[in-house]
């Protein structure tokens, strides 16, 4: 699987190629939890975000379709004794429905045949009132790839998203309590951030 293979590379695209834009999406993830809150984050990677989020909340249960990704994030974490890291679907989330507090799931939607049911996931094992924090990489312009090199390596974007183009996906889902921003930078990223309603 590639992202078994890319485990090893992906901390060079994320820390030194995109680190500026990575660095922001971190601090403003980080705003967004609370001391007390149990959260879910789908797609860690390495670890990226985790190691942030893991001494500002409650507890962490951070996951990833790649065993090889999970295994390098356990050891980023090793030092949190708030933290779960174990492998999962995000099209199929082995949690009960309302578990967590804030879920976040970043860099992947514009990866999944099926965004929309990943969505749908993401919000079930939400709780009402409770956040999911969906950021994801976009293009700067309609016509240009985000990174062909990264394509052609065999990651395999499944959606093209402009920053426009990602608020529409949500509002195109029915989700209008929503804030969004761009991260600008090399490969820029759409940070935003859904407060579930009681009925949606």
């Amino acid at each position: 699987m590639f992202w078994d293979r890319a485990a090893v590379i992906y901390d060079l695209f994320a820390d030194v190629y995109n680190r500026k834009v990575n660095q922001e999406l971190c601090r403003l993830a980080c705003e967004q939890i609370q001391p007390d809150d149990n959260v879910l984050e789908c797609a860690c990677g390495t670890g990226m975000i985790s190691v942030h989020i893991a001494p500002r909340c409650r507890h962490l249960t951070a996951t990833d379709f790649s065993e090889n990704m999970c295994r390098r994030a356990r050891k980023k974490c090793s030092s949190f004794s708030n933290v779960e890291i174990r492998t999962a679907d995000i099209l199929s989330l082995d949690f009960p429905d309302e578990s967590f507090d804030t879920v976040i799931a970043a860099n992947v939607i514009h990866l999944l045949d099926e965004p929309l049911k990943a969505l749908a996931e993401l919000d079930r094992v939400c709780k009402p009132g409770g956040k999911l924090i969906i950021p994801t990489y976009v293009n700067k312009d309609k016509t240009k790839l985000i990174d062909q090199a990264i394509d052609q390596a065999g990651a395999d974007f499944k959606h093209d998203f402009t920053y426009d183009t990602y608020r529409a996906f949500f509002s195109d889902a029915g989700y209008h309590n929503i804030s969004t921003q761009l991260i600008d930078g090399r490969v820029p990223c759409a940070f935003a951030v859904i407060t579930k309603e009681n009925q949606h």
